[in-house]
């Protein structure tokens, strides 16, 4: 494979691992809804948004026909999205430190609060910064900085033959820039550096 490529595609994977935190000052967030409609069951803590929902929750946006949000007895909650007909839901979040985001596409989406974990299952898709993945199964974990692609459902490996692959495409980071050339008189360079000298000085 040639290196110099500005991209390099990895078409053959059945699983794969990708670093991208998560917008730490998110966890202190609340979580707000907006939705065409609402119904609510306080027996079962479950309210279920229907119509052009929105899920946000700091950064983080979730968009979607349907979601169904569950919440246990220590106040977190659990939002599942899913599509009546409509666009895929969509899931946006920004990064930490970073004028960056991670968003994603998928049949459903599941959001956990709690452990900050977001799923995505189903015609996957997330993009982070440059990079991004397709797979059956996606899971981005904002406390550990990654996220796992695999080729089957629900984190599994697809049967051989199926067809079914990882695709990503990462992008080239920036190399470190090379280090000045000094004129004479200034400080001595180190390394490989100084083995150079413009001609110009060599004249002299």
């Amino acid at each position: 494979m040639n290196f110099n490529l500005r991209l390099l595609t990895l078409a053959s994977l059945a699983f794969l691992v990708v670093p991208a935190q998560a917008e730490k000052a998110d966890r202190d967030k609340p979580t707000n809804l907006e939705a065409d409609s609402v119904h609510v069951d306080d027996k079962t803590q479950t309210q279920t948004f229907e119509g052009n929902v929105q899920l946000s929750k700091g950064t983080l946006v979730i968009r979607a026909d349907r979601i169904v949000v569950t919440q246990d007895a220590d106040g977190f909650q659990r939002g599942v999205a899913t599509s009546t007909g409509g666009p895929l839901p969509h899931f946006r979040q920004k990064r930490e430190g970073l004028d960056e985001y991670i968003e994603g596409e998928a049949e459903r989406i599941e959001h956990d609060s709690k452990n900050e974990k977001t799923e995505f299952y189903n015609r996957a898709w997330v993009k982070s910064g440059l990079d991004e993945v397709r797979g059956r199964f996606i899971s981005y974990d904002g406390k550990t900085e990654n996220y796992v692609v695999t080729s089957g459902p629900n984190g599994t490996r697809a049967q051989p033959g199926s067809g079914d692959r990882v695709r990503a495409v990462i992008q080239p980071r920036d190399k470190k820039p090379k280090p000045p050339v000094t004129r004479s008189g200034d400080a001595p360079l180190k390394g490989a550096a100084a083995l150079y000298t413009p001609a110009a000085e060599t004249a002299e």
